[in-house]
């Protein structure tokens, strides 16, 4: 028997990110896990849901721009930081090395393997959340987490987030491939 829960989102975990925004003229990052793929055609799309209390929400909505950073295992402890203290009170500008691509003002965290540069889109207002919708200008990512010119997930080592526990999580060994495990069930 299935127990109530009330209005509880049930799609944790999700890839925790590091956005990256000029606010400011600084660089600034902010932890989310509030993020979303919109589509896999071009140009290509994705979305962030960001309370409006966000200092970062300033940059974004300034420059139009802001960068989506993938940290690892690695940098969990700097990720967290980045999550917990605003940019408002806290200069994060120093946290990370960072460089810049085609989009001057979307900053880009060096010692995070993939990242992506955004240019904003659209901005959905939900009353206390922005969703900024971004479209992905380029993506970058480090040679050691490649596997044949794609993003091999077990190299990167990604941060997954988890509302319910409130814990940081790992990702584990793949269970099965897809648009094929289930040609198993056509044969029966």
């Amino acid at each position: 028997m299935k127990k109530k829960l009330g209005v509880t989102n049930v799609t944790y975990p999700m890839p925790t990110i590091l956005v990256g925004a000029t606010v400011n003229g600084k660089p600034n990052f902010i932890t989310i896990a509030h993020s979303g793929i919109l589509n896999h055609g071009k140009p290509q799309y994705v979305s962030l849901g960001m309370s409006k209390a966000h200092y970062t929400n300033q940059g974004i909505k300034e420059n139009k721009t802001f960068s989506l950073n993938m940290p690892s295992e690695a940098l969990v402890v700097e990720t967290d930081y980045a999550g917990l203290y605003s940019g408002n009170k806290h200069d994060k500008s120093t946290l990370f090395k960072v460089f810049y691509g085609q989009l001057e003002t979307a900053p880009m965290i060096t010692e995070c393997l993939v990242n992506a540069e955004c240019r904003l889109h659209d901005i959905y207002d939900t009353g206390t959340h922005d969703i900024f919708i971004g479209e992905i200008v380029e993506t970058y990512a480090d040679e050691t987490v490649l596997d044949e010119g794609n993003i091999d997930i077990a190299k990167l080592k990604p941060i997954l987030f988890d509302m319910a526990s409130g814990k940081y999580w790992s990702v584990g060994k793949d269970i099965a491939k897809c648009w094929s495990i289930g040609k198993d069930l056509a044969k029966k």
